[in-house]
């Protein structure tokens, strides 16, 4: 891959917070590249990558336009409604281990006593029917039922992705970050002072739209003023000079993307069937794999001031045993849907499955909604 901007273009890495400060860096390394180890960033993590196949499939499953629509809903899927707004395991970080999920009610009832939900919350590699059942993403993409005391849900990924760069400049193993310039133009006045009476009420008018964080500055702000007057900036009033504080893009030789799909991951895996009916189930989470692998490459929308373009085919290689190679065509998004019908048709024969888009309707409890703030932001995707 390459900037879409061309060879002189920086892109913008995620971004990430170290335990020994709250400034935000990249996440630079050392990776064996065209046989030489090589300076890298991580452009797009795994866990980012990951999400963004698991909402290309969620769009695909509502979006009857999709190519691949109608096999995209049937699968079996966890909702929480909050209020008319609904969020799937399909989006949700910890998938049917969530605890968006966890905290909801069916029937009136705690969702931890469901029967339907405790069996999936239950299972365990030796038998993990009822958890894909329920929710077959948290088998392709993992899950880790983290916070219960006991008989912990642990499965691990066995879709791994990422997105790397090779930086240009391989001189150094610290890199520093270029820096980018910020700057606001207000058209009205290029700055707007107000005393504390005018800030205080401003700020009050505004007090529902603001996060806690932002009121409370300012408010602190306009009373450390007295009666001099203060900046009205952080009410976005104003303008604000070009500064070099944030982080820039990176400058890079080379861009990566690459998958892996781990068969060794899912032989753990036992439903309560005999070998056959095991299989087929294990190939329908591989062909589901795949599906999340193929929307993920099909859309280049990484986050801003980081776009990217394609310079070649993908190379698809299956890994065989001792070392043997087998290179393959690239999987397109119709090849992955087509490869899914056939595994659930046959799992459908052979391993008792039975996926219909059934929906496992989970109410959330509203007061985590209204108690919800923006203050705080992950890893940039």
């Amino acid at each position: 891959m390459a900037p879409a901007g061309g060879p002189h273009c920086t892109v913008a890495p995620g971004r990430y917070v170290t335990k020994v400060g709250s400034n935000p860096t990249y996440n630079f390394g050392i990776r064996y590249v065209d046989g030489e180890p090589k300076v890298t960033v991580v452009i797009d993590s795994g866990q980012s990558q990951s999400n963004r196949g698991e909402i290309a499939v969620e769009r695909g499953r509502r979006d009857a336009s999709s190519v691949i629509h109608a096999i995209l809903a049937r699968i079996p899927t966890i909702e929480v409604d909050y209020d008319g707004e609904k969020f799937s395991d399909w989006n949700l970080p910890h998938r049917v281990f969530d605890a968006h999920i966890r905290a909801g009610y069916v029937d009136g009832e705690p969702v931890t006593k469901n029967s339907i939900y405790r069996s999936a919350r239950d299972s365990n590699q030796e038998n993990a029917r009822a958890l894909m059942d329920l929710s077959p993403i948290s088998l392709t993409n993992g899950s880790w039922d983290a916070t219960r005391k006991s008989h912990q849900g642990r499965y691990r990924s066995a879709l791994e992705s990422e997105i790397i760069g090779v930086l240009a400049d391989q001189s150094t193993t610290r890199p520093e970050p270029n820096l980018s310039g910020g700057a606001r133009v207000d058209p009205v006045a290029a700055s707007v002072k107000l005393d504390k009476k005018t800030m205080t009420a401003l700020a009050d008018n505004q007090r529902d739209e603001l996060s806690k964080g932002n009121y409370d500055s300012i408010l602190k702000e306009a009373k450390a003023a007295g009666n001099d007057v203060t900046s009205a900036s952080k009410l976005g009033l104003g303008a604000i000079p070009p500064t070099l504080e944030a982080l820039g893009g990176v400058a890079c030789s080379q861009i990566i993307r690459s998958h892996v799909l781990s068969f060794a991951t899912l032989r753990q895996l036992r439903f309560g069937l005999d070998a056959e009916g095991d299989i087929a189930r294990r190939v329908v989470l591989a062909a589901l794999g795949i599906v999340v692998m193929a929307l993920a490459n099909d859309e280049l929308y990484i986050r801003a001031n980081c776009n990217l373009v394609e310079l070649d085919y993908p190379e698809t290689v299956l890994d065989e045993r001792y070392g043997k190679k087998r290179f393959i065509a690239p999987i397109t998004v119709e090849h992955a849907g087509k490869l899914l019908e056939d595994a659930v048709a046959y799992a459908t024969q052979v391993g008792e499955l039975d996926w219909h888009g059934q929906v496992f309707e989970v109410q959330g409890d509203t007061s985590i909604l209204h108690s919800a703030t923006d203050d705080q932001s992950g890893e940039g995707k």
